[in-house]
């Protein structure tokens, strides 16, 4: 396989908190930023208002997400409308036949996320439940059964043994989370292969968005060559 037939995968940039982390996230290079709603726990939650003024100012293509911990299908239509996001990313395991009601309920063209935390095996059993239903999976290190939920920005790697079978079986892409920085992205990459990178605390400096470890997060990842290309068919059949 030649250079030509692999793509890298697709950069999202989360815990966006203003603006100017907007546009230099954006100057880098990534694909995609994430904007962290209320969550029990977890760096860089911002007020709705903020997400939107920060959705509005992001140019096409660039996706933003909106990470919401909303499980009803209403009250997270509702979320996406008021903060114009292009994708919403849900980090809770909700029950699957509220997607159904979101695709007739969420505007237009907005697509949908489904975090699963992988806390074990069982995060395979997941797939077919949600695959119908979602356009893309994130996989994360959270733990939402504990007293005060985990449902991202833990820092913490999970198993990559088990997100690189998730990939394998999954039919939809499959975006990797959890603990990612500029010094383990390479490893990663080779080891999963995922669409697409998701990461928050790995590039950032007593809570503000790191130039330089983002540069550096960027340069590594280039050296990561995929095995398999992320164009497959599969993913956009």
């Amino acid at each position: 396989m030649g250079v030509e037939d692999s793509l890298f995968p697709r950069i999202k940039i989360c815990c966006i908190s203003s603006l100017e982390e907007a546009e230099l996230a954006i100057a880098l290079g990534a694909d995609a930023l994430g904007l962290v709603a209320d969550m029990p726990s977890g760096p860089g939650v911002i007020d709705d208002d903020v997400a939107r003024d920060i959705a509005e100012i992001v140019p096409p293509p660039i996706a933003t997400f909106l990470l919401t911990q909303r499980s009803r299908a209403q009250d997270i239509a509702d979320h996406v409308r008021h903060c114009g996001t292009s994708t919403v990313q849900i980090v809770r395991h909700i029950d699957p036949r509220e997607h159904e009601d979101l695709k007739r309920l969420l505007p237009e063209g907005v697509r949908r996320v489904q975090v699963i935390h992988v806390e074990g095996m069982d995060a395979l059993d997941l797939i077919p439940l949600y695959a119908p239903h979602v356009h893309a999976f994130l996989l994360d290190s959270g733990r939402p059964s504990m007293t005060v939920a985990e449902l991202g920005g833990t820092g913490r790697v999970h198993d990559w043994r088990i997100s690189a079978e998730f990939v394998k079986r999954s039919p939809k892409p499959v975006f990797l989370a959890g603990g990612l920085n500029p010094g383990n992205i390479v490893e990663a990459v080779r080891r999963v292969n995922p669409f697409g990178v998701d990461l928050c605390n790995g590039v950032r400096d007593e809570g503000g968005l790191s130039k330089q470890k983002l540069e550096s997060f960027m340069t590594n990842l280039r050296t990561a060559a995929p095995v398999q290309p992320f164009w497959s068919g599969r993913y956009f059949s």
